[in-house]
C-alpha cells in the first residue's frame, strides 16, 4: 500500500532523482501565489476595451426593440452589439455560440447585448441601462419523473447508448429473495470555478486574432473562433497559459470568447471580457437535475440478480446535453439481468453540459445509496456487500478489466477508517445532542485518452524542453509533464522546461475526463523515448539549434483497447447530525483508489481531496433551485450557491494501493482528477441513514429536509446503546 501523506511530506534527498514517483512541487507554485501568474483576464493590451453582457430577462420568446441610442450618448460608451449590428458568425456545430445572430431567447439569461466601453465601470452602467423590451411565450422549466415531453435520446454524453439491456430483468426482480426500488433526486449543481470565464482578444490590420481564453483546450477555441468568423485556423493564436479551474465549465468554447472576438472586430480595438459571476449559471453549462430510480433485486445472500437504473433528466431547446448517470451500473457489480435507460425532456433552461465526472458522480450517488438499502435489507454489511457482487468482467461488454482493484480499495479504506466493529443498528450512536453515523460507497472512473503530439529539445547546455499544448487548470500538469520527460531523458525534472497552453504548440487534447495526463503524457513520453535515441547515437558536442524529436500518438491512443479500463475507489465517511438544529457535519471522510501508477504523490493527492471536498457540497450544501415561474436559477452566486470551505471539511485523507496496469500507457498511469467526488456523495448520505435511521433520498442533505424526521427517528427515544 501506498500512503499519500507520508509521501507527501518525505522529499527525496539533495542529488536524488526527482523523476515519477516523486512528491515533486508544483513548478508554477511561486507565480500563483506571489501574483506573477497571468489568467486570461490580467492580459490588457494598449487601448483596451472593456465589455458587460447583457443577459434576457424573460424565460422565453424574442427581442422586440433595443433601445440602444441613449446608451450610446453615455460617456466612455463604444458600442452595443445587438443582433441587428453585431458581425455575422459562421457556422458552429454548438448553438450556445451563435451569440446574437437573432432576436430569439431560448431561456432567461441567453445573452441578447453587449455594451463596450473605455473602463470597466462604464460598460456595466451602459449593460445596466440598455432597456429591451420583449414578447413573450409560455416557458417551461420543471422537470419530473412523468413529464409529458419525455423522450429517449439516441445516445448519452460520451456516445453511450441511451438504453442498454441484458437478460430479463422484469423476471428475475420479481423472482429476487430481496428487492429494493428506491428514487433518488438531484438538483442542479454549477462548477463556479475560482477563475470567471473570461477572455482577452484582438484583431491586427491583416486579420489575424489573438486570445487569452480561460479554457481547458486552446485548440478547440482556436478551431472553433477561425470557424465562427471565417479565417484560417493559423490565422487564430489562443493562449491558456494559467487557467483557475474550470470542472468542465471551461471544456468547450463560452460565451466570452465569441463575444470579446466580436466586440474587437466591431471597435477595433481589443476588449476584455469577464463573465459576471451571477451570470455563468445561464451561459457555461451546469450538472442537469436527475431524477433516478434504482431496482436492485438479490439473493438472500446479497449476489444481485436484477439491476435496473433507470435516469430522467432535462436539457435545453438550444442542445441536447444527456447526462449518462446510468452507465456506471454497466461496470460495477455482477447484474445478469440488467436494465439501464436514459430519458430526457427539452425545456426552457440554460443548456447543461460537463460538471466534474459528468454521469458518474450524479450516478453512483443513487446506485451506491441503492447498495446500501440491499445491505440493510439483508443484513449483510455494506463492505462485505460489494465484495460479494464483484464481477469477473465487466458486465455490461464482457471484456475483462485491463485491472480492478476496488476490493483491496474497500479492505483496505475499512481496515484504515475502522469499519470492523462497526454498529450495523442505525440512529443508535450518540454524543450529547448529536447523532453519530458512518456510510460507505465505491467509486469508478473510465480510463480516457485522446491522440497528443508534443516536441521534445535538447540544448547544447544539457537542458530540454517539452512543447506540448496542454493546458494547466490547477491539476499541476507543467510537473507531472515534466517528471515523464525527465524519466525518460534520465535526468533531473530541473533541467526539463515545459511549454504548454498556446494553440501554436504540438496539438494536444483539451484537459478533460480525467485523460489530460495520459494523452499528453504518452505523446511526451514517446517524443522523449525517439530524442534520448537520437542522443545515443549523437556523437560529440550538439549543434547549436540542438536537437530535437517529434511524436503522433493517433495509432497508438485510437486503438481499441480489448480491455475495460478503469479506475476504482472507496469512500468512508463518518458524520455528525445535529438533533436541535438539523445540521449535518463530517467528521471523517477517507478514501482509498485504485487509479495506476501514481505519478506525483503530491498533486494526485491534492486532486484526490479535491474531487472529496466537491463531493461534502454535493451532499450537504450545493443545490440550484429553477424557479418555475421566473425561468430561472435561484442560486446564482457563491452567497446562495454554497459551496464547502475548509471548516466543512476537517479530516479528509486519500490514498491508494499499488496498481501495475501494462494496458494503459508507457506511464500506466489511469485519470484521478474525478473520481474523488464520485462515490463521496453516497458515503455521506448513507452515514447520514446510519446515523439518524431514516432515509432521505433527495439531495442536498440540509437542515430543513432532516428537522422534520428527528422527532421521529429511533433517537427520540430513550438510548441504551451506544459506541463505536
Amino acid at each position: 500500500m501506498t500512503d499519500a501523506l507520508s509521501q507527501d511530506t518525505a522529499l527525496p534527498s539533495p542529488g536524488a532523482p526527482l523523476a515519477l514517483d516523486s512528491a515533486v512541487p508544483r513548478r508554477e507554485a511561486r507565480e500563483k501565489v506571489t501574483g506573477a501568474a497571468r489568467y486570461a483576464a490580467e492580459h490588457t493590451p494598449p487601448d483596451c476595451a472593456y465589455a458587460w453582457p447583457v443577459p434576457a430577462t424573460v424565460a422565453r420568446g424574442r427581442v422586440t426593440a433595443l433601445h440602444t441610442a441613449d446608451v450610446l450618448a453615455l460617456p466612455g460608451v463604444l458600442a452595443v452589439l445587438t443582433h441587428t449590428d453585431a458581425p455575422r458568425l459562421g457556422p458552429s456545430d454548438d448553438p450556445t455560440l451563435a451569440l446574437l445572430q437573432d432576436d430569439r431567447v431560448p431561456h432567461r439569461g441567453w445573452y441578447v447585448a453587449l455594451a463596450v466601453a473605455d473602463s470597466l465601470e462604464s460598460a456595466r452602467a451602459a449593460a445596466d441601462a440598455l432597456r429591451v423590451e420583449y414578447d413573450t411565450d409560455e416557458h417551461d422549466v420543471r422537470l419530473t419523473a412523468d413529464h409529458p415531453r419525455l423522450y429517449t435520446p439516441e445516445e448519452a454524453n460520451g456516445g453511450h447508448p441511451a438504453v442498454r439491456e441484458r437478460g430479463d430483468f422484469d423476471a428475475a426482480f420479481a423472482a429476487a429473495d430481496v428487492r429494493v426500488d428506491a428514487t433518488y433526486t438531484m438538483p442542479a449543481l454549477h462548477n463556479h470555478p475560482m477563475e470567471p470565464h473570461a477572455s482577452t482578444a484582438w484583431w491586427t490590420d491583416d486579420g489575424r486574432l489573438t486570445v487569452y481564453d480561460s479554457s481547458q483546450g486552446s485548440a478547440t477555441v482556436r478551431d472553433t473562433l477561425a470557424g465562427l468568423f471565417n479565417v484560417p485556423q493559423d490565422a487564430v493564436t489562443v493562449l491558456s497559459e494559467h487557467v483557475g479551474g474550470g470542472f468542465g465549465a471551461k471544456g468547450t468554447p463560452r460565451a466570452q470568447v465569441v463575444l470579446a472576438a466580436m466586440a474587437a472586430r466591431h471597435t477595433g480595438r481589443p476588449v476584455k471580457l469577464a463573465l459576471p459571476r451571477h451570470q455563468l449559471a445561464a451561459v457555461v453549462g451546469h450538472r442537469a437535475p436527475t431524477v433516478q430510480r434504482v431496482r436492485l433485486g438479490a439473493s438472500s445472500d446479497g449476489v444481485i440478480t436484477a439491476l435496473a437504473h433507470e435516469v430522467v433528466t432535462h436539457t435545453s431547446t438550444v442542445r441536447e446535453f444527456v447526462e449518462q448517470a446510468a452507465v456506471p451500473a454497466r461496470t460495477m457489480y455482477t447484474s445478469p439481468n440488467s436494465r439501464t435507460t436514459h430519458r430526457v425532456v427539452a425545456l426552457d433552461v440554460p443548456t447543461p453540459s460537463w460538471m466534474r465526472a459528468p454521469g458518474e458522480a450524479s450516478g453512483m450517488y443513487a446506485l451506491e445509496s441503492a447498495m446500501d438499502e440491499l445491505a440493510a435489507a439483508t443484513g449483510i454489511d455494506p463492505v462485505e456487500l460489494r465484495l460479494r457482487n464483484e464481477p469477473a468482467a465487466e458486465p455490461d461488454s464482457g471484456r475483462p478489466f485491463s485491472s480492478r482493484h476496488l476490493a483491496d480499495c474497500l479492505r483496505e479504506g475499512a481496515r484504515r477508517f475502522g469499519w470492523e466493529g462497526r454498529e450495523a443498528r442505525s440512529g443508535v450512536r450518540r454524543a450529547g445532542d448529536l447523532l453519530l453515523g458512518t456510510g460507505v460507497a465505491s467509486a469508478t472512473y473510465p480510463v480516457l485518452v485522446s491522440p497528443s503530439t508534443a516536441t521534445a529539445h535538447a540544448d547544447r547546455d544539457g537542458s530540454y524542453t517539452i512543447l506540448v499544448n496542454a493546458t494547466d487548470i490547477g491539476t499541476g500538469a507543467r510537473t507531472v509533464l515534466a517528471q515523464i520527460a525527465a524519466e525518460v531523458l534520465g535526468t533531473r525534472p530541473d533541467t526539463v522546461r515545459v511549454d504548454i497552453g498556446r494553440s501554436t504548440l504540438p496539438t494536444a487534447p483539451l484537459a478533460g475526463g480525467s485523460s489530460g495526463t495520459a494523452s499528453w503524457g504518452w505523446a511526451v513520453h514517446k517524443a522523449c523515448t525517439a530524442l534520448a535515441g537520437k542522443l545515443r547515437a549523437h556523437s560529440g558536442e550538439l549543434p547549436a539549434e540542438g536537437l530535437s524529436a517529434s511524436a503522433d500518438t493517433e495509432e497508438e491512443a485510437g486503438r481499441e483497447s480489448p480491455y475495460a479500463r478503469h479506475a476504482f475507489g472507496a469512500h468512508f465517511a463518518e458524520v455528525q447530525v445535529d438533533t436541535v438544529t438539523g445540521e449535518v457535519r463530517v467528521r471523517r471522510l477517507l478514501g482509498v483508489y485504485a487509479a495506476g501508477r501514481i505519478l506525483n504523490p503530491r498533486t494526485a493527492r491534492s486532486q484526490f481531496i479535491g474531487g472529496m471536498t466537491m463531493g461534502i457540497g454535493m451532499a450537504l450544501t450545493e443545490s440550484s433551485t429553477m424557479d418555475a415561474g421566473f425561468g430561472d436559477f435561484a442560486e446564482r452566486d457563491l452567497a446562495a450557491y454554497h459551496v464547502p470551505s475548509c471548516a466543512d471539511a476537517p479530516a479528509i485523507e486519500a490514498y491508494w494501493v499499488e496498481e501495475d496496469d501494462p494496458h494503459l500507457n508507457p506511464m500506466g498511469s489511469k485519470g484521478i482528477g474525478e473520481i474523488g467526488i464520485v462515490g463521496t456523495a453516497a458515503a455521506v448520505a448513507n452515514a447520514v441513514h446510519h446515523a439518524v435511521g431514516v432515509r432521505l433520498r433527495d439531495l442536498p442533505l440540509t437542515p430543513d429536509r432532516l428537522l422534520p424526521h428527528l422527532a421521529t427517528a429511533p433517537h427520540a427515544f430513550p438510548l441504551a446503546v451506544s459506541g463505536k
